[in-house]
């Protein structure tokens, strides 16, 4: 006979069928016995009666432990009853694995047990209903996204995480031997997009691991998280990159509900109303924020404070989640990005704030080797000490631009968890480094 999944159960009333699972739940009712059964399409209540059971399956149920792993051949038949409008009678039981007792965590919706415990036994941990649901909503969202990446023209490209070739500050990076030489994992795919944009696929996009050696304790930061980076050529200008990602947020809140509705309900979640995303230099963000007491010097980006000040203020006046800050200043962005030709000590670049939280970073690139070499000059870096990617400018390259996410915030700030470790299976951060 072959298993039938939960969710399927009502189609086949009044049939015999075999469903396998876990055991959510077990009742002892004297002459009635209760195992809720659950597999990956759901959970489902099955009876056993003394004296319509056969006998030996009657008594084995007797030696369940929550989460065994066990096979029930019955009939769903329809219950008032029961909250699910149907039931499954036992007709015989095997018990495939039982699970000893007690459990390292209280995996049940009822359950108290912190999350770097839950973390620790995570296996457990997502048999639960809502932390299933989390990751199935985040497999969803990634869905979604390459799909829309793929209607629009983008070839999906994998990138090496040790490296060499890298843009950004030694500093945060984490540094491995490798073959008695030094290379680094890679804290972003920059480089790679860039070299395949003007390689000629002229629109990559990459998801996959970064890693950043930043000892942030925070509710939102990890050192290895999952990014959403793509790259896109022959703009006319950044403003062209955030219209990208308008169009691309506004798909994926309009898709979301229907791909995973079930698990959206189950979470109590609720998706933002996407309008059209406003545009706000930095400047006057600081500007907004200066009459309530929050300051910057020129040169300074936003804190996490200040962003979820302008977050709630950008709320009530353009009545949207969505805000992109623009102009940041040259002197505190990389030197690949481009300086804005009227107003050179701003660069063409932004990021994204979903209700007050940075999710993406992103800019138009400088394409003219002479003005990138000059750049890096200014900023204190050796163009040669990056002689193969200053390379790829000297041969053809349009204007080109692109933007990086992490899988894991959007994640987080979509479903409005508490703690961005809610969104990864198996996080990193600076204390952990297992399972």
């Amino acid at each position: 006979m072959e298993r039938t999944l939960i969710r399927d159960l009502k189609q086949h009333l009044n049939q015999e069928v075999k469903i396998q699972g876990w055991v959510q739940e077990f009742r002892n009712v004297s002459k009635i016995k209760f195992i809720i059964l659950r597999d990956r399409s759901g959970d489902m209540q099955t009876v056993a009666f003394k004296g319509e059971t056969p006998e030996e399956p009657f008594n084995l149920a007797n030696e369940i432990t929550r989460e065994s792993v066990v096979e029930i051949i019955g009939v769903p038949v329809e219950s008032k009853e029961s909250r699910w409008g149907i039931e499954v009678k036992v007709k015989d039981l095997k018990i495939i694995s039982k699970a000893q007792t007690p459990l390292p965590i209280d995996n049940s919706d009822k359950g108290l047990t912190g999350i770097e415990k839950r973390i620790d036994n995570r296996f457990l941990d997502t048999r639960n209903a809502k932390v299933g649901s989390i990751f199935k909503v985040r497999s969803k969202i990634v869905k979604i996204i390459t799909n829309f990446f793929d209607d629009q023209g983008f070839t999906n490209i994998n990138s090496p995480k040790m490296t060499a070739l890298g843009v950004e500050s030694g500093a945060d990076c984490f540094r491995v031997d490798y073959f008695g030489k030094p290379m680094f994992l890679a804290q972003s795919p920059q480089v790679y997009k860039q070299m395949f944009v003007i390689g000629g696929f002229e629109r990559v996009y990459e998801i996959g691991a970064v890693f950043r050696a930043e000892k942030s304790h925070t509710t939102r930061h990890l050192t290895e998280f999952t990014g959403v980076d793509f790259e896109m050529g022959f703009i006319n200008n950044h403003h062209d990159v955030m219209d990208f990602i308008e169009a691309m947020f506004n798909d994926l809140i309009a898709k979301l509900p229907a791909e995973a509705q079930k698990e959206l309900t189950t979470l109590g979640a609720t998706l933002p109303s996407m309008v059209k995303i406003p545009r706000i230099s930095v400047q006057a963000a600081k500007d907004l924020l200066k009459p309530l007491g929050k300051s910057y010097p020129d040169e300074d980006d936003l804190d996490a404070e200040g962003e979820r000040m302008l977050g709630e203020l950008i709320k009530e006046k353009y009545n949207s989640e969505f805000v992109f800050i623009t102009e940041f200043p040259w002197a505190i962005k990389p030197f690949y990005q481009t300086k804005d030709e009227k107003n050179p000590k701003v660069t063409k670049s932004f990021d994204l704030l979903y209700n007050g939280v940075e999710i993406c970073s992103g800019s138009q690139r400088e394409h003219r080797y002479e003005v990138w070499a000059a750049q890096a000059t200014e900023k204190g870096l050796d163009p040669e000490l990056m002689k193969e990617y200053g390379d790829l400018f000297k041969y053809g390259a349009p204007l080109h631009g692109g933007a990086g996410f992490g899988l894991d915030r959007i994640t987080h700030r979509l479903l409005k968890l508490d703690n961005i470790r809610e969104a990864v299976l198996l996080p990193r951060d600076p204390e952990r480094m297992k399972p």
